[in-house]
């Protein structure tokens, strides 16, 4: 245990998560770490968790409860912020849990070496299955120079699309004092990119970052989390223009060498092509963002994540192609959701014109392509996305073009 204790506030934002509320509040009250304060913000959720916050509020002092009228994510957090009285404050999705020393280990990082903030890796809960991710930007104590190159990537590490931080908070340890000032800068109506909204304006404004490889915190995947929820994308490029714009409105702040406002392109850019699947009747063949057009072929589809379910709505909304198969590696878990993938081997027996890769990661998406290649498929027929440098710019403001997506 700390000599040390300073008081951490954890902030949980609560609605509709009953099932999975008392595991999550029972990992905070298990803390080997115990000077926190366990502020549980109901977001006006119509189940039973406001009824459980109550409970758990009598039987553990160290637990605030806020009842309040639903108004989102960043709202909620907001709330839990103003209520928060702690030297640190972190921040926990009701609907996920940590292992007993996760706050114990980044207070103790935090504490050591005087950060403005400590960064931890994750559990990625899926079913019974649990998997390690840590940051891609290696563990360490970062400030001056080292801190200078960490600002340089940490929206977009060496490839196009490539987090270098991940933008969640809730894996995050931050100074409450200045966690305030970024967080309730961000509008209520950001309803996506709301944690990159805190999480890169804050890291462009601290003197020492602390990365370490702690997966305590367990990010569970839940089926219906699994199915992503799909809209028009006229409506989704309203979203993201909202978060392009606000993240723009702070590059003046930085200085040119930390290329935040080529950061933050392509970290747009990267969001919108997923959430669009690429493929946009109003943007055109001229500025379709992959390897070469797949237009009217017969394609596979590989990876069943965001991107490729985005992919697979948009292809049949503009009747682009005929998809003959969609594969994952991890088709099993994606087909207990009542998705209808395959696994990877069955192109092996398929005919097929292209192998069109799900991914703006630029790194996993050669990793693919080797493990394809490897497989006997011609190089030829696997489809990346390839957004050169020069052509991003005039990209990104097709895709937010909002008067000609209505």
């Amino acid at each position: 245990m700390l000599h040390n204790n300073p008081l951490v506030s954890v902030i949980v934002p609560i609605y509709q998560i009953d099932r999975y509320l008392g595991i999550c509040i029972e990992s905070l009250i298990k803390q080997t770490y115990e000077n926190i304060e366990i502020i549980l913000v109901d977001d006006g959720s119509p189940d039973r968790c406001p009824e459980l916050c109550d409970l758990y509020a009598g039987k553990d002092s160290r637990i605030k409860v806020i009842h309040k009228k639903n108004g989102g994510l960043v709202s909620a957090r907001k709330a839990g912020l103003k209520a928060a009285s702690g030297v640190y404050a972190g921040y926990v999705d009701g609907d996920d849990w940590v292992e007993p020393e996760f706050y114990e280990d980044l207070v103790r990082t935090i504490v050591s070496y005087d950060s403005d903030i400590v960064i931890a890796g994750m559990s990625r809960d899926l079913f019974s299955s649990s998997s390690h991710i840590t940051s891609k930007i290696p563990a360490g104590n970062y400030q001056g120079e080292r801190l200078t190159r960490l600002k340089r990537n940490m929206f977009v590490l060496d490839r196009f699309s490539r987090i270098g931080i991940s933008t969640y908070v809730w894996n995050k340890l931050f100074k409450r004092d200045m966690l305030m000032k970024y967080q309730m800068e961000v509008s209520d109506n950001i309803t996506i990119g709301e944690d990159a909204a805190v999480t890169y304006p804050y890291l462009m404004e601290c003197s020492r970052v602390s990365i370490i490889d702690n997966c305590k915190y367990h990010y569970r995947q839940r089926e219906d989390s699994m199915l992503k929820k799909t809209s028009a994308y006229s409506k989704e490029a309203v979203g993201l223009k909202i978060l392009n714009d606000y993240l723009n409105r702070k590059s003046a702040l930085y200085p040119d060498e930390l290329k935040y406002r080529e950061q933050i392109r392509d970290f747009i850019l990267g969001i919108c092509i997923m959430r669009s699947g690429g493929i946009l009747k109003e943007i055109g063949n001229e500025f379709l963002p992959y390897d070469g057009d797949f237009c009217g072929s017969d394609i596979v589809v590989y990876s069943a994540g965001t991107f490729g379910q985005q992919l697979m709505r948009r292809i049949d909304e503009n009747d682009y192609c005929n998809v003959v198969a969609w594969v994952d590696a991890d088709y099993q878990e994606y087909r207990r959701c009542c998705l209808n993938i395959d696994p990877v081997e069955s192109v092996d027996f398929i005919k097929f014109d292209y192998i069109l890769v799900a991914t703006v990661d630029g790194v996993m998406a050669e990793q693919i392509r080797d493990r394809l290649i490897w497989r006997g498929i011609p190089e030829r027929k696997i489809l990346t996305v390839r957004c050169p440098e020069e052509k991003r710019e005039l990209l990104l403001k097709k895709y937010l073009n909002i008067e000609e997506l209505k």
